[in-house]
């Protein structure tokens, strides 16, 4: 089979995949699992057809997969791919550009230009930041934090370019109680010793408490954050920044889903936000974009661009190349599906997506309520944070319904007791299918004597 006939066959294949989306399980069941014990064996001696390679994948992985781009899929803030953007991605594969600088894929550094500035005009953030296309929210946490260290001692005159950090100016990090783990694994890998770190007290909401806040000074790294991952929940931006500000300190927002609601009538949550120092954000969450495409986004591009420059002899590029804003020299162009997202959906086909998510939380909430659960959260944006009557009512309704097929969503732990987290982000899921599922979780808790 010749290349173009196997992307055929991988296309017609893809297309088999996509008719089946609502009408599979959610979760593999125990035979689809079993099936991908067909994976397990010897690096060959001799390499098999591609065909081959090409059958094995789909008729044993296929089944395999959880189908988080189905309406019926509520883990994890993970949305659909957007048809637009799975599209793009597909292109992008045979265009197989190494989109480092304008000299490896001027299509992708000149896409990928207009793809940040829109980014700053959809969740509306300093038009003259920086926007770098980076693996995920890990990386791109990783990357901003990394150019607050080294702005920070810059401004005390430490070259940490040359000097390292033997003998700084110590540096102090004050984070959220409920800070995401990534945010703690990026600080973690720069060197940040989490004992060090200072956890700021957060109110019932998950939200820091401008009242127990701890001293702030010209070396502290501030992180809040846009949507608390349980509860939604925003920091009091307004009150935070501007004192964080005042001291000198770098502000990092978190808002690896949250900053979307900034492009939505939710925009009043995200208040004051746009004081901050440096941002990150997912593409694959609320955009609805492929996995592989986050965003870091810095106030003072030089900053981020001397933090991250991998300028060689060999190959060089200017401020704004996609390699000096992120970690990888070799990489993917990550904005593209990114462009493809906004440009399908435009302004109000993003703020109408939101909202959409919205309204159905709050309608699944409402339902849930009335079948005798306990919602804890106030449900300010897509979360939707879930108890039963008991503990054990809990996770025997969560495991009940993941084992179901007809759905999936996580299992969480709030104030020490067990709860599971219901997340509406794709934009494939219709009010019907919200309902589908209050109907489902009713009868299981109906079943387990509530």
């Amino acid at each position: 089979m010749d290349e173009l006939a196997l992307a055929a066959d991988a296309d017609q294949r893809a297309h088999a995949y996509l008719a089946g989306i609502g009408k599979r399980r959610v979760f593999p069941d125990a035979a689809a699992l079993a099936q991908l014990a067909a994976f397990d064996e010897a690096l060959p001696q001799h390499g098999h057809a591609p065909a081959d390679v090409l059958r094995l994948l789909d008729e044993r992985g296929s089944p395999g997969t959880v189908a988080s781009n189905d309406p019926r899929y509520y883990g994890f803030v993970i949305g659909a791919v957007l048809p637009a953007a799975a599209a793009a991605e597909r292109l992008m594969g045979a265009w197989d550009q190494c989109a480092s600088t304008f000299d490896n894929s001027p299509a992708a550094a000149t896409i990928e230009k207009i793809a940040a500035r829109w980014v700053l005009d959809a969740l509306d953030l300093p038009r003259d930041a920086a926007v770098g296309f980076g693996t995920s929210a890990t990386a791109c946490t990783l990357v901003c934090i990394a150019a607050a260290r080294r702005a920070l001692l810059e401004r005390k005159g430490w070259d940490f370019d040359n000097d390292g950090l033997d003998g700084a100016p110590p540096l102090r990090v004050v984070i959220s109680e409920m800070a995401h783990i990534t945010v703690k694994k990026a600080l973690r890998v720069l060197g940040f010793g989490m004992k060090r770190v200072i956890a700021a007290p957060v109110d019932e909401h998950g939200r820091i408490d401008p009242a127990q806040l701890p001293p702030l000074d010209d070396m502290t790294i501030f992180c809040v954050q846009a949507g608390e991952v349980n509860t939604g929940e925003f920091d009091p931006f307004a009150a935070l920044i501007p004192r964080a500000k005042a001291t000198g300190a770098w502000v990092h927002v978190d808002g690896a889903f949250g900053l979307w609601a900034r492009a939505s009538s939710k925009r009043a949550l995200t208040d004051g936000i746009d004081g901050a120092d440096s941002w990150t954000t997912d593409g694959h969450k609320w955009l609805n974009t492929p996995y592989d495409g986050a965003m870091a986004i810095c106030r003072d591009a030089r900053a981020m661009s001397a933090a991250m420059n991998s300028d060689a002899v060999y190959l060089s590029g200017a401020h704004d190349a996609q390699k000096n804003l992120t970690l990888e020299f070799s990489r993917r162009p990550r904005g593209i599906p990114i462009w493809a997202a906004l440009r399908s959906l435009g302004r109000s086909g993003v703020r109408e997506m939101v909202d959409r998510h919205c309204a159905q939380a709050e309608r699944i909430a409402d339902g849930l309520r009335a079948a005798g659960f306990e919602v804890l959260n106030r449900v300010v944006l897509n979360q939707v944070l879930v108890r039963a009557k008991t503990d054990a009512q809990t996770v025997a309704v969560r495991e009940a319904a993941q084992a179901s097929g007809e759905t999936w969503f996580g299992g969480t732990v709030w104030q020490g007791r067990p709860a599971f987290r219901i997340s509406v982000s794709s934009w494939r899921t219709q009010d019907e299918h919200v309902d589908q599922l209050v109907a489902l979780l009713a009868r299981l808790l109906a079943d387990r004597g509530a």
